[in-house]
């Protein structure tokens, strides 16, 4: 079972949902990086359970400690390790689902794939619980691009069927990423705030869920990031992205989209001011040609599909007698889990994108 990814900043994530403890491993981080651990904190908050209506009712502190690899707050080039504590467990409510596997989760591809010996416990290492060692490399690695001139942020672009505003992709503000990644419900316009949050009680009354849409942008990359083919940026992101529980779709730039439009509309222009910049009048194509960063903003949007954990009785199977069945999901989950995945996004884009800084550092302009 591999948790790992990255070339040169390589990142491990281990541990299960209701193990005695969950964390991660970074390799190969520079030496030398001064790391704010309340900045940290402050990143992990967002994402921890049980401090908003739309999340789950388990409450965890989520507070990391650091191992190895920081010494007086400063990388030390050794593997940085950090470890964090599960403390509030019910596993009682998963004893059933090692024979009655539930629906659209992976505790029957799990079953199969690993001989029966995989922990369904809260999903065990396939819960959205592992996405908290994620937004901790995450935390660590934006604080090294801050110092590179990298600004990192995301939003909830979409809840069902509400929306909130969507980036102007040529001209994404570090002001208005800062912001945005240090919000517990990160949106452009507060007015979708109301409109969501009333979208995810009524699935939650209905005992039922939603999911949304993440989007994301990144500012200060330089161009010459990524390489062609099979190495690209985007497909180093997508990959990171992908190792989110319940994330089904990625796209760049205008992505899907650009399928209805003519080249006419779809191509993005260069253009030099006055003063000698290069910049582009358009950004359909999110900030990557040929797998490589162009300068302009770097925009993906993150599908986030409903969380499969609701109180409905659901169709299911009995794999001790292969006959057909029924379940009810018992325990604590999330009626969205879109708010709460806006940090680890935030947090996968920090971590590949230090990575693949690291391995290209010769070849940026």
């Amino acid at each position: 079972m591999s948790s790992q990814i990255g070339k040169r900043v390589i990142l491990s994530i281990f541990g299960e949902s209701h193990g005695e403890m969950i964390g991660c491993t970074l390799q190969d981080l520079p030496a030398g990086e001064a790391i704010d651990l309340e900045a940290v904190y402050a990143q992990m908050a967002r994402r921890a359970p049980g401090n908003d209506p739309t999340a789950t009712a388990r409450r965890e502190a989520d507070r990391p400690r650091v191992v190895s690899g920081l010494l007086g707050g400063v990388t030390t080039g050794a593997p940085l390790t950090a470890v964090i504590e599960n403390e509030n467990t019910r596993s009682g409510d998963y004893a059933a689902h090692r024979a009655v596997p539930r629906p659209s989760h992976a505790d029957y591809t799990g079953m199969v794939r690993y001989g029966g010996a995989n922990d369904v416990r809260g999903g065990g290492h396939f819960s959205g619980r592992l996405t908290a060692p994620l937004v901790f490399a995450g935390a660590v690695c934006r604080q090294i691009l801050a110092r590179r001139g990298v600004t990192i942020g995301a939003h909830i672009l979409q809840i069902g069927a509400v929306r909130d505003e969507a980036f102007d992709a040529v001209s994404v503000r570090k002001e208005q990423l800062d912001a945005l990644a240090s919000s517990s419900f990160a949106l452009l316009d507060p007015a979708s705030e109301a409109p969501m949050r009333a979208a995810v009680e009524a699935a939650r009354q209905g005992a039922d869920s939603v999911g949304g849409i993440i989007e994301a942008a990144v500012t200060g990359l330089p161009v010459g990031i990524g390489s062609p083919m099979f190495d690209g940026v985007e497909n180093r992101v997508a990959a990171t992205l992908f190792g989110i529980p319940a994330v089904k779709g990625v796209e760049f730039g205008d992505g899907f989209s650009l399928a209805s439009m003519r080249g006419s509309e779809a191509n993005d222009s260069l253009h030099y001011n006055e003063d000698g910049t290069l910049t582009s009048l358009s950004n359909h194509n999110g900030g990557a040609l040929g797998g490589i960063t162009n300068g302009a903003p770097l925009v993906v949007r993150v599908a986030i599909k409903p969380t499969p954990s609701i109180g409905q009785v659901q169709a299911s199977i009995d794999t001790t007698t292969s006959q057909n069945t029924t379940t009810v999901i018992q325990g604590r989950h999330d009626p969205c889990i879109v708010p709460r995945a806006v940090a680890a996004v935030e947090a996968a884009l920090a971590v590949t994108l230090l990575d693949l800084w690291e391995a290209e550092a010769g070849h940026l302009r």
